[in-house]
């Protein structure tokens, strides 16, 4: 009886760690990348919005919706062009060595790259320096979206 506890406990521990040890993909709610906001838009219409069923697409493991079928198929041709910098995690956060989720509209864009943060609020200190928080995030990403 013992040993079969034992076997149990490392076939647990072992599932635990294998389903740990995945990649961080796309920050994602419901499935869906950027709370279902256009990630084109924002370079098209300077503005955040919403995307719709009708034109969506799945990349990276998130699906994707888009305000047209222009928009998709712009996304299709080139999408770490108009895909959030970080995975869609907060620039911000990262910048600050941790990742943390997104809101659609506290968006920058800097030398063609959309940036997303936690809020409006964290924008505004994203905003104060955002050259030295953008080279801080490039040095913490690569260690944030490790494995666990």
């Amino acid at each position: 009886m013992k040993n079969r506890i034992t076997q149990f406990t490392l076939l647990f521990l072992l599932f635990s760690a294998l389903s740990f040890a995945q990649d961080k993909h796309i920050f994602q709610k419901n499935g869906v990348a950027i709370n279902g906001y256009d990630p084109v838009a924002y370079f098209t219409e300077n503005k955040p919005v919403e995307g719709q069923e009708a034109y969506s697409w799945v990349w990276n493991d998130a699906k994707w919706l888009f305000s047209s079928s222009a928009n998709l198929d712009t996304f299709k041709a080139n999408p770490e062009k108009y895909a959030p910098q970080y995975d869609g995690y907060c620039a911000y956060g990262v910048s600050e060595n941790h990742t943390s989720p997104t809101d659609p509209n506290a968006w920058t864009i800097v030398e063609g790259k959309l940036y997303l943060n936690y809020s409006k609020k964290v924008k505004e200190l994203w905003s104060k320096d955002i050259p030295t928080r953008i080279q801080k995030a490039n040095e913490y990403w690569p260690t944030l979206n490790k494995p666990n």
